[in-house]
C-alpha cells in the first residue's frame, strides 16, 4: 500500500432543467363547469399564455374567442353579450361564436377580414371543454373525452368543484403525480398497498389500491358516522394532457362500498402557472336523503382538496428538475414524461416511443413495511397524520 490512499467518491448530482416548454399542449383543456359561463355574460380566462373570452348566445351555446377585438384592440371581455354576438366595449364591434364580426352599427358593411379566432369547444357531462393545438388543426375525430357515468343520474350527486390559481409551477408537476406512488402517503395520507400504471396512445392510468391509515380519520357520511373507510381502489386516468378521470372507490367497515368519480384537470395560463380544478360527485347510499349524500360528496371534496394543498405547497417551492434521482421504489418517471412529450410536438412529430404501450408495476413490499411502522410510531406517540406532517416554511425544530 503506498503512503497515500485515493478515495474515489460519487460525484455530486446537478439538477439539470431546460425551463418550461415554449409552446402548450395540443388537447382538450377543461375550463371549468359550463353552468358557470351560461349566464350570458362575458367571463375572462386567461390562458396558453394569452386572453380569452367566454360567453353565451340567445341560444344558450357557450363560445370561446380570443379577447381582444381586431377592430382597435378592445377587451371582449369587458364587453356586452347582444343576441348571439359580444359586442367590444370600444366601438360596439359584433363578433360571433364562429369568429367573424356579423355587425358594425354604424357602418355600412363589415370588412371582409374582420375575423378573430375562434376556439373549438365541446361540452359534455356538464363541463366545458376548449381545444387548443399550436398547429391551428382541429381535433382528430379519435381524440375524445370518455362520458362519465353517474353524471344526471339521480342516484348520483352534482358536482362538487374546486378551482385554485397555482403560481410558480409548470403544469408538468401535476402530471408526474401519475407515477409518483409515495407521494400518495407523504402528502395525501394515503396508504397505497397496490400501484401500477399503463400508457398507451393518449391516455396514462393509474392504477391504486390502498387501505385506511389507522393514524388518519376518513370522510365518512352523515348517518354513518360510526364507520371509517378501510381502504380505497382508484383507477384514474388523464385522456389526454391535462383531463383525468378517476373511478375511486371508498370501502367501509361495515362492508358497504362508497363509489364516487373525482376529476383533476387543469389549464395553464403561461409557463409558469395554471389552473388547477377538481370536481366529485358520489353515488348515493340507499336510504340516504338527498342532502345527506351532498353532504358526503363535499366532505369527500374538501378532503382531497387538503391534498391539494399539501401539492400546490411542494410545487410553489420545489425546483423544476428534468433529471430526477429514482430508486427502484419510484414509479415510471421518464416513460411518464415520453409520454407527455407527444402532445407539446407537432403531430407528424410524434414518435411511437411516446405512444406504444408501456406497463409498469411497482413492488410495493418495503414501502408497506415502511409505511407501517410509521403508522405505529404515530399512534404510539399520540399523533395523527396531519399534526406528524412538515412544519410549515419558517418553522424549526
Amino acid at each position: 500500500m503506498t503512503g497515500t490512499e485515493t478515495t474515489h467518491e460519487p460525484e455530486v448530482r446537478a439538477i439539470e432543467s431546460d425551463g418550461a416548454p415554449a409552446r402548450y399542449a395540443r388537447g382538450w383543456h377543461c375550463l371549468g363547469l359550463e353552468k358557470d359561463f351560461a349566464d350570458r355574460e362575458p367571463h375572462q380566462v386567461l390562458a396558453f399564455g394569452q386572453k380569452l373570452v367566454v360567453f353565451a348566445g340567445s341560444d344558450g351555446v357557450v363560445h370561446v374567442l380570443d379577447a381582444f377585438c381586431r377592430h382597435m384592440g378592445g377587451d371582449l371581455s369587458q364587453g356586452t353579450v347582444k343576441g348571439d354576438e359580444i359586442a367590444c366595449p370600444f366601438h360596439d364591434w359584433r363578433w360571433g361564436g364562429d369568429g367573424r364580426c356579423k355587425q358594425i352599427p354604424y357602418a355600412r358593411r363589415v370588412p371582409l377580414r374582420a375575423r378573430t379566432a375562434s376556439w373549438p369547444t365541446l361540452v359534455q357531462d356538464g363541463m366545458l371543454f376548449i381545444w387548443n393545438d399550436p398547429e391551428g388543426k382541429a381535433p382528430p375525430a379519435d381524440v375524445t373525452i370518455p362520458r362519465i357515468p353517474g353524471v344526471e343520474d339521480p342516484e348520483w350527486t352534482d358536482w362538487v368543484w374546486y378551482t385554485t390559481v397555482i403560481e410558480g409551477a409548470n403544469c408538468r408537476e401535476i402530471v408526474d403525480n401519475v407515477v409518483d406512488m409515495a407521494h400518495f402517503f407523504y402528502v395525501h395520507y394515503s396508504f397505497p398497498t397496490y400501484f401500477k400504471n399503463v400508457f398507451e396512445g393518449h391516455t396514462a392510468t393509474q392504477f391504486m389500491n390502498g387501505v385506511g391509515r389507522e393514524d388518519l380519520v376518513r370522510p365518512g357520511s352523515s348517518g354513518r358516522k360510526s364507520q371509517h373507510a378501510t381502504g380505497n381502489s382508484s383507477v384514474a386516468t388523464y385522456h389526454g394532457p391535462s383531463f383525468m378521470i378517476d373511478d375511486l372507490v371508498y370501502h367501509y367497515a361495515d362492508g358497504v362500498d362508497v363509489p364516487s368519480t373525482l376529476i383533476n384537470c387543469h389549464y395553464p395560463i403561461d409557463g409558469n402557472s395554471f389552473v388547477l380544478q377538481y370536481g366529485v360527485i358520489v353515488k348515493k347510499l340507499p336510504g340516504l336523503a338527498d342532502e345527506q349524500a351532498d353532504a358526503m360528496a363535499r366532505k369527500m371534496g374538501d378532503f382531497i382538496r387538503l391534498g391539494f394543498e399539501q401539492d400546490v405547497e411542494i410545487w410553489r417551492t420545489k425546483a423544476r428538475i428534468d433529471n430526477p434521482l429514482l430508486c427502484e421504489e419510484d414509479g415510471p418517471v421518464y416513460q411518464l414524461r415520453r409520454w407527455y412529450e407527444q402532445f407539446y410536438v407537432d403531430a407528424a412529430e410524434v414518435q411511437p416511443e411516446m405512444t406504444e404501450r408501456f406497463e409498469f408495476e411497482i413492488d410495493t413490499t418495503r414501502p408497506t413495511e415502511a409505511w407501517k411502522r410509521e403508522v405505529e410510531e404515530n399512534i404510539a406517540a399520540g399523533r395523527t397524520a396531519l399534526s406528524a406532517a412538515r412544519k410549515p416554511a419558517g418553522q424549526h425544530a
